[in-house]
C-alpha cells in the first residue's frame, strides 16, 4: 500500500490497497485522519463489499432524500444521465450538517465516469481556520450557527431537475434544524476547524442577518482559497472517502452529454464540541 498526498494540506490517494482486506483497515483509517480525504484507487468491489468496508467505520446513515439502490437501500445512488444538465452537490457544502449529530464521513464508489470532467473538489476547514488571524479567531470563539435542510431539500425544491428526475425526493421530510459551534474540536484528530458551509448554514445564532452574513460571507470567501483545496479526478473503481467534520466538497459539473454514476454510503457521526 502506498499513500501519496494530493496537495500540501489536504487529501491523499492510496495505491495498491484492497478495501476488502480487513487487515489494511488500520492503515486506511490513519490516512483518513491525517488527510481528511482519501481516494483508494482501482477497487473491484460489489455493493456488499462497499457496505462491509463502511461498517468498519460505524453505523450507516440512510440518507432521507437521495434515491436508493434497489438491492441495497443503505446505498444512495448519485447519478447524472447524459441528457441531464444539473448535478447534485454543485455548491460547496458539508453533508448532513443539518443533523444534530452530523455524519462522520461519506464514501463514494465510482461505477461509471465520464471520459473527462466530473471531479470532486474539497476544502480543508482546519487549514482555513489556522490561517485566520488571532484577532478573528477570538471573534469566532463561542459562536454557534444554525444549519437546516429545509431550503435545500424542502418543498421549495420540488420543481428542480434533480427532484423531477427522481434523484432526490421526500421533500416533506426536510424538517431538520441544528445548532453547531462555528469552530469545532475535531472528534478524531483533535484539530480546531470551521464548521459552517454555504449550502446548509443559515445564520449565526444571536446576530442580526446583516451581522451574520458579513461574518459568514467573509469565511466562505476565505475558505475557497486554492491553498486550502484539493481535487479528486475519478476513474471507474475508485473509492473516495471524506471527513464531513473537516472538509467542504462540491461536484464539478463539466461533463455535459456523458453519464456519471456512483454509489454512496454515509457513516453516522456524533454531536460536535466547540474548540
Amino acid at each position: 500500500m502506498e499513500i501519496v498526498p494530493l496537495t500540501g494540506g489536504l487529501g491523499a490517494e492510496i495505491l495498491g490497497a484492497d478495501l476488502k482486506d480487513v487487515d489494511q483497515f488500520a492503515s486506511i483509517k490513519k490516512a483518513f485522519i491525517d488527510f481528511s480525504v482519501i481516494t483508494i484507487r482501482s477497487q473491484e468491489i460489489t455493493p456488499d463489499d462497499l457496505l462491509q468496508f463502511a461498517r468498519q467505520w460505524g453505523e450507516i446513515n440512510v440518507n432521507r432524500f437521495f434515491s436508493k439502490l434497489d438491492s441495497h437501500p443503505e446505498i444512495a445512488v448519485v447519478l447524472k444521465e447524459a441528457d441531464q444538465t444539473g448535478a447534485i452537490g454543485e455548491e460547496w457544502h458539508t453533508d448532513h450538517a443539518y443533523d444534530h449529530a452530523p455524519a462522520m464521513g461519506s464514501i463514494l464508489h465510482a461505477i461509471e465516469t465520464p471520459p473527462y470532467g466530473g471531479d470532486t473538489a474539497f476544502c480543508s476547514m482546519s487549514a482555513a481556520y489556522d490561517a485566520l488571524s488571532d484577532g478573528f479567531k477570538s471573534i469566532l470563539d463561542g459562536m454557534y450557527a444554525w444549519h437546516s435542510s429545509r431550503h435545500v431539500f424542502g418543498q421549495s425544491q420540488a420543481e428542480t431537475d434533480a427532484s423531477k428526475s427522481g434523484r432526490i425526493g421526500n421533500a416533506d421530510q426536510a424538517v431538520q434544524d441544528a445548532l453547531h459551534p462555528v469552530v469545532i474540536k475535531h472528534p478524531l484528530s483533535g484539530r480546531s476547524g470551521l464548521f459552517v458551509n454555504p449550502q446548509f448554514t443559515i445564520g449565526i445564532d444571536g446576530l442580526s442577518k446583516a451581522e451574520s452574513d458579513a461574518i459568514l460571507n467573509m469565511l466562505y470567501a476565505h475558505c475557497q482559497k486554492p491553498e486550502f483545496q484539493c481535487r479528486v479526478r475519478w476513474k471507474n473503481g475508485d473509492v473516495t472517502m471524506w471527513d464531513n467534520r473537516a472538509t467542504w466538497h462540491k461536484a464539478i459539473n463539466d461533463y455535459q452529454g456523458f453519464r456519471r454514476y456512483m454509489n454512496r454510503v454515509t457513516i453516522e457521526g456524533c454531536p460536535l464540541n466547540a474548540a
